[in-house]
């Protein structure tokens, strides 16, 4: 591919402040507005506690901006060469998180390194080397009929399952789910055979057949060896093959079976979430004036990251709900325009990716917060808590902007 750097030296001009193109103004400025509301909603959030977590949202905001810019002003092109050092410098790190101490366990999970003034999760940045892995070898690659390809999907299986297992041991479902989505739609952009997919959609019916089956076997079970769903979790594990813990199937249950668990277990987070995005009406009741989050009835360890939509939802009602879902169909819209104006595969590919995996993020957000899906945990762009998530979220969007300010000196 012309233009693409090949060696380490090209490194010291690998940052370039004009082209002939400039900045793309419409992700940053909703997305300047959507991190705007995540600010104000995480004070809000908590407005009755000695909490401060916004303050530290902006910090890491403030960071993810430079990060952003500075993403944007290399050339995409940049990482066909050098992204596979990035991959296995993410791969290092989850291994790091695995070794007893060197991970940090927290909510029974190994997902953190903690360098002390800030805890990393290698499992975000990862989602980035993923995308660019497989942007990589699907543009040096040739794809087409099954036959063709067998040999791309291997290195795309090992490529994406290396890190996907690695994060599944933390367990970190929520980051391991969002990843399949990705590739396939790269995969679709590429034009493989739709026999593929077809095989692919089969493979996924089973997989969810074997974890119906499998949360039967477990509600059986808890109730043939009368042990509580809250009390009694990890009893069950040693008895099945899937490796889920219990505690995830505990969620899964709540959104399918909720009169099987304890209403003030599993199921409490969900319930109050509806209550709270059910209450709001049509302009809310009014910002920091939402009584779900600031009397605690919407738990305090999680309204302020993974269910800051129903807070919003509450205090800004239909109207404020309707604002933030605008604000991110504006940032998916505007990657699949990218996408588009992009002239080469490779540009193509990464906008693609990175709209598809916010576009997960969003939708499954929102549709656990409302019971849609089971809770899985994973956080609202841009608008819920935490450092790690908002500087892979500005990496993201950061190589789309490059995708938009690079692909005129494609030749």
């Amino acid at each position: 591919m012309a233009g693409t750097l090949r060696t380490p030296l090209e490194l010291l001009g690998v940052f370039k402040t004009t082209t002939r193109v400039r900045f793309d103004w419409i992700t940053p400025l909703a997305v300047a507005a959507l991190s705007a509301i995540g600010v104000a909603f995480i004070y809000s959030a908590q407005f009755t506690t000695a909490q401060n977590n916004w303050i530290t949202q902006l910090v890491w905001l403030a960071a993810g901006a430079m990060l952003y810019i500075a993403v944007s002003l290399i050339d995409y092109r940049f990482w066909l060469s050098f992204s596979h050092w990035f991959y296995v410098a993410c791969i290092v790190a989850l291994l790091l998180v695995l070794l007893p101490g060197v991970g940090t366990e927290r909510y029974g999970a190994q997902r953190w390194l903690d360098f002390g003034f800030f805890a990393f999760q290698p499992s975000e940045p990862t989602k980035a080397a993923v995308l660019l892995v497989t942007a990589g070898i699907l543009v040096r690659s040739k794809v087409g009929t099954i036959a063709q390809s067998l040999g791309t999907l291997g290195k795309l299986a090992l490529a994406a399952g290396l890190p996907i297992f690695l994060i599944l041991l933390q367990p970190d479902i929520k980051s391991a789910i969002v990843l399949p989505p990705v590739i396939f739609s790269m995969l679709y952009v590429s034009k493989l055979s739709t026999r593929f997919f077809a095989a692919a959609l089969g493979a996924f019916l089973i997989l969810m057949s074997i974890v119906t089956f499998d949360c039967i076997r477990y509600v059986r079970f808890m109730e043939t060896n009368n042990l509580s769903y809250t009390n009694d979790k990890g009893k069950f594990e040693p008895h099945t093959f899937v490796p889920l813990h219990d505690y995830q199937r505990n969620r899964i249950i709540s959104f399918a079976m909720p009169d099987k668990i304890d209403p003030t277990g599993a199921g409490w987070n969900l319930t109050q979430s509806r209550i709270s995005v059910g209450s709001g009406g049509l302009t809310g009741k009014g910002w920091t004036l939402g009584t779900q989050a600031q009397l605690g009835y919407l738990p305090r360890a999680v309204a302020h990251n993974d269910f800051i939509f129903p807070v919003i939802a509450e205090e800004k009602g239909f109207l404020g709900s309707v604002t933030v879902l605008g604000l991110f169909g504006i940032v998916m819209f505007n990657g699949i325009r990218i996408a588009g104006l992009s002239r080469d595969r490779f540009g193509t590919l990464i906008a693609i990716g990175v709209t598809v995996l916010f576009a997960v993020h969003v939708f499954v957000n929102i549709a656990m917060t409302i019971g849609l899906v089971p809770i899985t945990g994973i956080p609202l762009p841009f608008i819920s808590y935490g450092g790690s998530f908002v500087l892979s979220c500005c990496l993201l969007q950061g190589l789309v902007q490059s995708v938009y300010r690079f692909r005129k000196d494609f030749t």
